[in-house]
């Protein structure tokens, strides 16, 4: 008999904004219902928590799997920083009662860039137009690093000159940078922001309020079916820690 795949356990920031929840939920169906797809047997044991803002927090979700499950804590982030590294590490270690095993992150991954490109294209992105990719930001400097990385990636699929800006805790901040592409903007020529953000909420805000003519809306759209690149991210994070299982 074929063993039981592992839960599939996606952590969620988490976010006041309800247009937030319902495009991280959206993502969670979507999950659900490939799992189903692929792993029938594994199809009950997906779970949606998170790490900051809402309930159920990573204890209280592992907490309604059946006793002693293994499970794949996926990271709905799009970069390791704080919240990966320490935040769901001390939560997966302090697991006794069963196996857990934390995967990596969303980002950097070429399939979030065919998602940025497409939310560009949504909004009218024009030959002449600087763009600039808005990121969270992070005080770990491998989670900055994720965001340059997406920079380049963005840049190089674009055919593009990328500016980057952060919305906290890093340099040069969003508005910054947005105000020194506008410089370098010629008569008639806009300034784009490209929204590396997952879902709506408090950044997303604040990369509107920027100074941008243009912001793209984030990679999760509440009421849209969750981009099927996202989606084949998760599952091959889930995967790839699977694979430590034996």
């Amino acid at each position: 008999m074929t063993a039981r795949p592992p839960a599939l356990v996606g952590i969620s920031h988490g976010t006041s904004s309800d247009e937030g929840r319902r495009a991280v939920r959206g993502l969670h169906e979507a999950v659900e219902a490939a799992v189903a797809a692929r792993h029938p047997s594994a199809a009950s044991s997906v779970r949606l928590g998170h790490v900051d803002v809402e309930q159920p927090d990573v204890p209280a979700t592992l907490a309604t799997l059946a006793p002693g499950e293994p499970a794949i804590v996926v990271p709905f982030l799009l970069s390791a920083g704080y919240h990966v590294h320490v935040d769901l590490t001390e939560a997966v270690e302090a697991e006794t009662d069963r196996t857990v095993v934390l995967a990596g992150a969303l980002g950097p991954d070429d399939r979030l860039v065919t998602v940025l490109l497409r939310r560009l294209e949504e909004a009218g992105l024009r030959d002449g137009d600087h763009v600039v990719l808005a990121v969270a930001g992070s005080s770990d400097v491998r989670a900055v690093e994720h965001c340059r990385d997406m920079a380049e990636r963005l840049a190089e699929a674009s055919g593009r000159d990328i500016s980057l800006g952060f919305l906290s805790a890093a340099e040069p901040s969003l508005p910054d940078a947005v105000a020194a592409a506008r410089s370098a903007a010629a008569d008639g020529e806009r300034v784009v922001v490209a929204n590396y953000l997952l879902a709506p909420g408090y950044f997303d805000r604040l990369a509107v309020r920027a100074g941008a003519d243009v912001t793209a809306r984030p990679l999760l759209v509440p009421d849209e079916p969750a981009p099927s690149e996202l989606v084949d991210i998760v599952l091959d994070r889930y995967a790839e820690a699977s694979a430590q299982l034996g």
